[in-house]
């Protein structure tokens, strides 16, 4: 798009700038990892309809040869977010990881299989609870569940209110998290009932340190990635550089308060991808 090369941003921290450092001296040391769900895909009101940004893909794909491992990290069921972004059989992209449901499963881009352990019996009972609930809670209008196999969904985005619907419910359904076992998960306008145990920090963590990688960036955009953050932090903690990475929107703030970089959704998340490969090649 465009003629001139999209210019790499500086980071507005120090920590980001050593992280950032360290990518462009040793990039087959690095490992990029991104959220799905308003980081590679823009939100849309119904998330089967949610697809990689058109220009997503092909970036990563001119990335990844030049790095350790590029991996996706996602709430999403692993198969989900690979047929939604279109990742399979992608030049390119031989060695892509699909990090899904928050580390619990797993998908190999050289294998095309997912690995992952049982489901945890609480899905099931939460499942059957949940219409009744959302009834008494008088949220039921506009709101839908979300099945994700290995956790349950409930989306308030097409509500009349979506946040008084998403406060309506935040209660009665981590009540009823807790009694099955499971924990919640709040997201832009979405709760997620899922097995503990797990969190994107856990995951990107056991990633970094299965490949033995010299410095790590994240990219995110919803509550859901704070425990990667946190992941990052401490493995900077920790003598790994990384860089922190959010994509911006005006409905989660908390992200924008610790990213090193903040780019413009989606579409500054490609750019950034783009600025990265120039700077390598």
């Amino acid at each position: 798009m465009g003629s001139q090369p999209d210019s790499l941003p500086t980071p507005a921290t120090p920590a980001g700038r050593d992280g950032l450092d360290a990518i462009l001296a040793r990039p087959g040391r690095a490992v990029l990892a991104f959220d799905f769900d308003g980081t590679l895909a823009p939100i849309v009101p119904d998330p089967e309809q949610a697809r990689a940004h058109p220009e997503a893909v092909p970036a990563l794909a001119a990335l990844a040869p030049k790095v350790a491992s590029v991996a996706v990290v996602t709430g999403r069921p692993a198969e989900v977010a690979v047929r939604h972004g279109g990742f399979a059989d992608v030049p390119g992209l031989e060695h892509l990881v699909v990090l899904g449901h928050y580390g619990a499963e797993r998908w190999d881009a050289l294998t095309g299989t997912v690995t992952a352990p049982p489901p945890h019996p609480g899905v099931a009972a939460v499942r059957a609870e949940l219409p009744g609930i959302l009834d008494r809670s008088g949220a039921r209008q506009g709101t839908w569940i979300e099945e994700k196999g290995r956790a349950v969904a409930v989306h308030t985005r097409r509500a009349e209110d979506p946040q008084a619907a998403f406060e309506a419910l935040r209660d009665p359904l981590t009540d009823l998290a807790t009694r099955h076992g499971l924990v919640v998960e709040p997201g832009r306008m979405v709760l997620e009932l899922r097995p503990p145990g797990m969190d994107k920090g856990v995951a990107l963590r056991e990633y970094v340190r299965e490949i033995d990688a010299g410095a790590v960036a994240y990219a995110g955009d919803d509550l859901g990635d704070l425990p990667a953050f946190a992941a990052v932090e401490e493995l900077r903690a920790n003598g790994v550089p990384g860089l922190l990475i959010c994509s911006g929107s005006n409905e989660v703030t908390e992200l924008e308060k610790r990213a090193d970089l903040v780019v413009e959704g989606p579409a500054g998340v490609v750019r950034l991808l783009r600025a990265l490969t120039t700077r390598l090649n």
